[in-house]
C-alpha cells in the first residue's frame, strides 16, 4: 500500500491521541433543557430552571456560542450571552455544557423563544430508522410521534450525540423537549431516563 494514502489514517490518529492526552476528550459535552430564570453579568452565570422545576447555574465566557433557533439560517453567534438575554427571562433554551455541580461551563446556548420549546414523557413503542421518527406513549396512554431533527441531541451517560448517531429501543423511557412545525414534532433534546 502507498504510504500516502496511510498518511491521513495516521494524521487522525495523531491527533486523536493528543486529544485524550490533553484531557480536553475526556471533559463531555451534557445537555439540559428549560427556562432562563436570570442572567448574573457580573458572576458571567445564566440560570436555567428545568422542567422538573430544579434551577441550574451554568458560567459562561466570550466563548459561549448562542443560536437563535427562530431563525433560519441557525448560524451560531460566539460570546455576549449577557447582553443577548438580558431582559429574556422565561425563553425557553437548551443549554449544551462541560463540567459538573458548581463547575458546569455553558459551550452553546440554543433560543427557542417564550414558548416555544415543548416537553413530552413517556416509553418508545415504535421506533422507525428510515423517517428518524419514534413514537412514545405518555402516562396518559396517548401516542404521539417525533422526529428527530437534523440539529438534534441526545443526553446520553457519555454525553450528548447527535440524534442521527442515537439507537433507542423500544421500551426506553425517554423525555423529549420540541418544537412544533409544520403539524410535526420535531425533537431538539432527547434523554433517556
Amino acid at each position: 500500500m502507498n504510504r500516502f494514502k496511510m498518511l491521513p489514517k495516521f494524521l487522525l490518529l495523531t491527533c486523536a491521541f493528543a486529544l485524550l492526552g490533553s484531557g480536553y476528550a475526556q471533559d463531555a459535552v451534557h445537555a439540559v433543557a428549560g427556562a432562563v430564570t436570570k442572567i448574573d453579568k457580573t458572576g458571567k452565570t445564566i440560570a436555567v430552571k428545568t422542567a422538573d422545576g430544579a434551577e441550574q447555574t451554568f458560567k459562561y465566557t466570550e466563548r459561549t456560542g448562542i443560536r437563535d433557533r427562530r431563525e433560519t439560517a441557525q448560524a451560531a453567534k460566539i460570546g455576549a450571552v449577557d447582553t443577548y438575554f438580558a431582559g429574556k427571562e422565561g425563553t425557553h433554551v437548551v443549554v449544551r455544557y462541560m463540567g459538573k455541580g458548581a463547575d458546569k461551563t455553558a459551550t452553546l446556548v440554543e433560543d427557542f423563544g417564550k414558548v416555544a420549546l415543548k416537553t413530552g414523557k413517556g416509553t418508545v413503542t415504535h421506533v422507525d430508522r428510515a423517517t428518524h421518527s419514534v413514537v412514545v406513549k405518555g402516562d396518559d396512554g396517548a401516542e404521539a410521534t417525533y422526529n428527530l431533527g437534523s440539529q438534534a441531541v441526545v443526553e446520553t451517560d457519555q454525553g450528548v450525540v447527535r440524534g442521527t448517531h442515537f439507537i433507542v429501543k423500544e421500551g426506553d423511557k425517554v423525555v423529549v423537549h420540541y418544537t412544533e412545525a409544520e403539524g410535526s414534532k420535531v425533537i431538539h433534546l432527547f434523554k433517556k431516563l
